[in-house]
């Protein structure tokens, strides 16, 4: 077996290993110093593919999911972009309703005072089906860069089997 033939299973078994068990944490490198703060949310709305509004513990909040980026459906002044209706459908179907646990990033809000997290439904890593399943790209913003390897290697397999956005625009 070839040297990128191993590497690349190695990869495959990592990502799937974070993406089934999201508590995997270190091995894929982890956000420095603080963070990684942990809460069950109950989520209210989705707003778009990367946008949820949850209720923790009695206070609503929106929640920007760490490092991904869907097509925009809502943003004013842009339209609607390809494929971004699939990906709001997906987390809408997925996580509306449903309860959550958020994980922070060591940066907690954005500049537009929306919590930054990693989102986890059960066992399921959300953040990183978005990308899987071709509905985000990845969008890494240190400090809060804890799974973008196994981001940017979700995103690569997705784009070489063309899936989602990437058979579509």
């Amino acid at each position: 077996m070839g040297r990128g033939l191993i590497g690349s299973g190695v990869i495959v078994v990592v990502a799937l290993l974070t993406v089934l068990r999201p508590d995997f944490g270190g091995l894929l490198g982890s956000d420095s110093g603080a963070g990684g703060g942990r809460s069950p949310a109950y989520v209210i709305r989705v707003i778009d593919g990367d946008t949820i509004e949850v209720s923790i513990g009695g206070r609503r909040d929106d929640v920007r999911l760490i490092g991904v980026d869907t097509p925009e459906t809502v943003k004013p002044g842009t339209p609607v972009q390809c494929f971004g209706p699939q990906a709001s459908h997906f987390i809408h179907r997925l996580l509306e309703g449903k309860r959550v646990r958020l994980v922070f990033g060591v940066e907690q809000r954005d500049v537009y005072g929306r919590l930054l997290a990693y989102v986890h439904l059960g066992h399921r890593f959300v953040n990183a089906l978005l990308v899987k399943r071709g509905l985000a790209r990845t969008l890494t913003i240190p400090p809060n860069d804890r799974f973008a390897p196994l981001l940017h290697g979700l995103e690569l397999r997705a784009a070489r089997a063309g899936s989602g956005l990437w058979g579509a625009c």
